[in-house]
């Protein structure tokens, strides 16, 4: 019973903390130039987050895992851990290339927003599954670290997706619910997958730890996001802007890519996950 409080508690939480977070560029007054400036530091973010937070998470709590539910005996008719990595993080990445690939056909290649935030709303879901999975485990501290781990990431996640949607026009009503639903689809997805499980059920999850799997599967899907939607839009930005002035001859086309302040926020936004995490150990 006690459990089952701590798990509510921690998903109030994350709702929370995500929706306050997301909040943050809404209630900020911020200038074209200010709001390029975040946009790129959410970008950074979002790398940092899944190079330096969920990718090592994902492979402490896969092989922590592997050590204590593996006997000696039953080891070599296991899979192999290291194997299990990557293909996690490729089905992830895969994944949302085909979604991304039937939203993009269903509407023409025009809803960035939509994109983007579905491929959000499914790294937090599977975030959502990794804490539930956590819960099942029922060690205490294992469910903590995870907690910790993904609020780490849904935080920035949120400002993020805010501020590309604000970049990309996006009413801010729109943003609101887009946000929303962010927040909400970790919580109930690791309520879902608590209470959905039965006792056996939660025994076969430990035995093949679905807590680092759906971590590097979320992981997966976090890159794609932020590397094929997020900074390619950012990157092309300035060049966009310029496109509809006449050039007089001699004078040379504005080159893409981002301003020097821009590659430093992006470097900082980069850096700074692993920076909050240095020390972290468990």
């Amino acid at each position: 019973m006690e459990q089952t409080a701590v798990l509510w508690m921690l998903s109030m939480v994350m709702l929370v903390g995500s929706y306050l977070a997301g909040s943050l560029p809404l209630v900020m007054n911020l200038s074209e130039d200010k709001l390029q400036l975040v946009s790129v530091l959410g970008a950074g973010l979002l790398v940092g987050t899944a190079l330096a937070v969920i990718i090592p998470e994902g492979i402490r709590a896969l092989f922590s895992g592997a050590s204590t539910t593996i006997t000696p005996a039953a080891h070599e008719e296991h899979s192999d851990p290291h194997s299990l990595i990557g293909i996690s993080l490729v089905l992830g990445f895969v994944f949302m290339l085909l979604v991304d690939q039937c939203s993009n056909r269903r509407s023409g290649g025009k809803e960035k927003s939509m994109t983007a935030t579905l491929g959000l709303v499914v790294h937090a879901a599977a975030d959502g599954v990794a804490l539930g999975a956590a819960a099942t485990t029922s060690q205490a501290d294992v469910e903590v670290i995870v907690f910790l781990a993904i609020m780490l990431h849904k935080a920035p996640a949120a400002f993020g997706l805010v501020s590309f949607l604000l970049h990309e026009g996006v009413d801010k009503k729109r943003i609101s619910r887009h946000l929303l639903v962010f927040s909400l689809s970790a919580p109930c997805l690791a309520l879902i997958t608590y209470f959905g499980i039965g006792k056996e059920g939660k025994e076969t999850l430990s035995n093949v730890n679905a807590t680092g799997l759906a971590m590097l599967f979320s992981a997966g899907t976090f890159l794609y996001v932020a590397t094929v939607h997020v900074l390619p839009e950012l990157m092309t930005r300035n060049t966009n802007a310029y496109s509809h002035l006449p050039l007089a001859e001699g004078v040379p086309t504005p080159a893409s890519g981002l301003r020097f302040k821009e590659i430093v926020a992006l470097v900082v936004g980069s850096f700074l996950p692993a920076l909050l995490t240095t020390g972290h150990h468990h």
